[in-house]
């Protein structure tokens, strides 16, 4: 049976990248610490004792004693007492029930009868690949090959982030040129395996870049000129009382709001380039600077809805914010002063300047590569 030669290059690309996937999950960057003793192992709450918690307003406050069975690991089957410890911590807390997966810690010489275990949290893992398994389900449904390939990205950045971008930035590497090498490196893979070894590759890469390294210039003036410290991310006082006191937290904020960004980005490069190819497909006579123009009108439709599609992804994670200040009836001048809208102002409106960007750049990019041997035509 023969297969036509792009299906062929597909799955030459495919199988690369699966295999740079697990070169790059099995690489480790930044050294491991010490792993505590023992395991951590799913286990189903058969009893609770809620009679010394208290209820402080809202909160809950106090242990929850349980009763759970221990579902993998060496002890799998092993009933065992356990505790939840309650701090009236909503974002931290929960309250378990009978029937309840939880996640418990399980020293290497437990004895069921007096070990008593803590319940860290919910089992999620189960869950997690249940709905990453519909995605992957969809996705081939969906699109087939193409499908494939996004997923084969989508595994690959996911890598990418966790084993490339964090360990660099923990062992002190500068976190801005850490988010930019990523994006291109991404970009390139992404782009790579939607579009091939293509002139549209090349152009979709040449306007992302360009889009990207000005976003780059325009994060690190303005994070400065509105004395962003970073500290507004989640978790980054903890990272600095961890032992990481040089992480520059303003330089990984500004390189946070690129790689944000850089999915938008692409795409819209993607988009314009495509556009462009379609047009010299079918009127291969097309002067150069026609085919520009027809580039930024492409890029013109694409980028109002893009833009407003930012900022509805990032103002969604701080819906609360928004409602506490209007609950409060916090006048303007403090909300915008306010550092946590200061920061998402600053991380929406860079975002959506590399995005007008990328598509004037891409056109031009498309314009001098889809036209290198002009015959004849007005330029």
């Amino acid at each position: 049976m023969q297969f036509p030669a792009k299906f062929k290059s597909d799955i030459i690309m495919s199988v690369v990248f699966l295999l740079l996937c697990w070169g790059l999950w099995n690489v480790e960057l930044y050294p491991k610490p010490d792993p505590e003793p023992g395991s951590k192992e799913r286990a189903v709450v058969l009893e609770i004792d809620n009679s010394d918690l208290q209820k402080i307003g809202l909160l809950l406050m106090g242990s929850q004693k349980l009763t759970v069975e221990v579902r993998t690991g060496p002890f799998a089957g092993k009933r065992f007492r356990a505790f939840n410890q309650l701090r009236s911590n909503m974002d931290l807390d929960k309250v378990f029930e009978v029937g309840d997966s939880v996640l418990v810690g399980v020293i290497p010489n437990a004895d069921p009868e007096s070990t008593v275990l803590t319940a860290q949290d919910y089992y999620r893992i189960n869950w997690t690949l249940c709905l990453f398994g519909l995605f992957c389900v969809l996705l081939l449904a969906f699109a087939g090959a193409t499908g494939f390939k996004a997923l084969v990205s989508f595994v690959f950045s996911c890598c990418a982030i966790w084993k490339i971008v964090v360990p660099l930035c923990l062992k002190g590497y500068s976190p801005l040129w850490s988010c930019i090498g990523l994006v291109c490196l991404l970009t390139v893979v992404i782009v790579f395996l939607v579009a091939g070894f293509t002139r549209k590759c090349l152009v979709a890469c040449c306007g992302s870049f360009l889009g990207v390294l000005t976003g780059c210039a325009l994060s690190l003036l303005f994070t400065r000129l509105f004395h962003v410290n970073g500290s507004v991310m989640p978790y980054s006082q903890v990272l600095l009382y961890s032992g990481f006191e040089s992480l520059n937290l303003q330089n990984l904020f500004a390189g946070a709001i690129i790689l944000a960004s850089s999915g938008a980005v692409m795409d819209l490069g993607m988009d314009v380039a495509s556009g462009m190819e379609e047009i010299v497909l079918h009127k291969p006579e097309i002067s150069r600077k026609a085919l520009m123009g027809s580039g930024l009108r492409i890029g013109q439709s694409v980028v109002g809805t893009m833009t407003t599609t930012l900022l509805l992804a990032y103002s969604g994670s701080y819906l609360t914010l928004m409602m506490t200040f209007a609950a409060q009836g916090t006048r303007p001048v403090d909300f915008i002063n306010n550092p946590y809208v200061a920061s998402e102002a600053v991380k929406t409106l860079i975002g959506s300047f590399a995005l007008v960007l990328v598509a004037p750049f891409t056109a031009l990019a498309g314009a001098m590569i889809y036209k290198t041997k002009a015959k004849g035509n007005a330029e």
